[in-house]
């Protein structure tokens, strides 16, 4: 079951619209259930039902321990604006795995085209739930490459010719990793990246290549 946000006040905890309606019709929760719930505060609480209603969730917090879910690292992913079902993918795959943000970059080669924030933001927010996570990931964008280079302090172009691989850059910690699109980044997109990085020799997809390389980075830091 995902850890939903509460809001809290003592020893209550209420949860209400959309999650309220999905603990209440879609997992069919009931009074007396014990749920386990983030308080975004950094605790994990044990909560008691004693109220059920497709509106509105509440209970009785009978337990909690501190729960510190973020990564030491904060590693934004400048996704190239992929077709819907993959770019939905690497927000929701990497909000598990602990991306600190997202901003998604309208490169030369990209194919999508338009931007869906609400979309992204839900996507992002169920996903930090299922994971635990206190903060959900914000998603700029779409943007040009060379604002998303201009607006990173440390940008790093994953690169499959690079000479440094990734798994061996332990500094600097916070990063923003910037994956091409299907087709590549060109020729004058790879001209405004600082630092490239590889993966490996290993042609990867968009999508796997923005879960590897963040697993890759946070594996150095956590």
């Amino acid at each position: 079951m995902p850890s939903f946000f509460v809001e809290r006040d003592g020893a209550r905890a209420v949860i209400l619209g959309d999650d309220a309606r999905h603990l209440a019709r879609s997992l069919r929760a009931r009074v007396g259930e014990e749920i386990e719930v983030v308080d975004p505060a950094g605790l994990m609480l044990t909560v008691r039902l004693d109220s059920v209603s497709p509106d509105r969730v509440e209970g009785t917090v009978v337990a909690e321990r501190e729960h510190h879910p973020e990564p030491v690292a904060r590693i934004t992913i400048g996704i190239a604006h992929l077709p819907a079902a993959a770019l939905e993918l690497v927000l929701s795959r990497c909000t598990e795995a602990g991306a600190f943000g997202f901003h998604i970059v309208q490169a030369d080669r990209s194919v999508a085209r338009g931007s869906k924030p609400e979309r992204w933001r839900t996507i992002c927010r169920e996903a930090a739930m299922l994971a635990g996570r206190t903060a959900i990931p914000e998603v700029a964008g779409p943007s040009s490459l060379e604002e998303v280079v201009s607006l990173s302090e440390h940008p790093v172009m994953l690169s499959r010719n690079a000479r440094v691989r990734l798994a061996t850059m332990k500094e600097p910690r916070d990063i923003t990793l910037l994956i091409g699109p299907e087709g590549g980044w060109s020729e004058r997109e790879e001209g405004l990246a600082p630092l490239k990085a590889s993966l490996g020799p290993r042609n990867l997809r968009a999508d796997t290549a923005a879960l590897v390389g963040l697993a890759t980075v946070l594996s150095l830091h956590d």
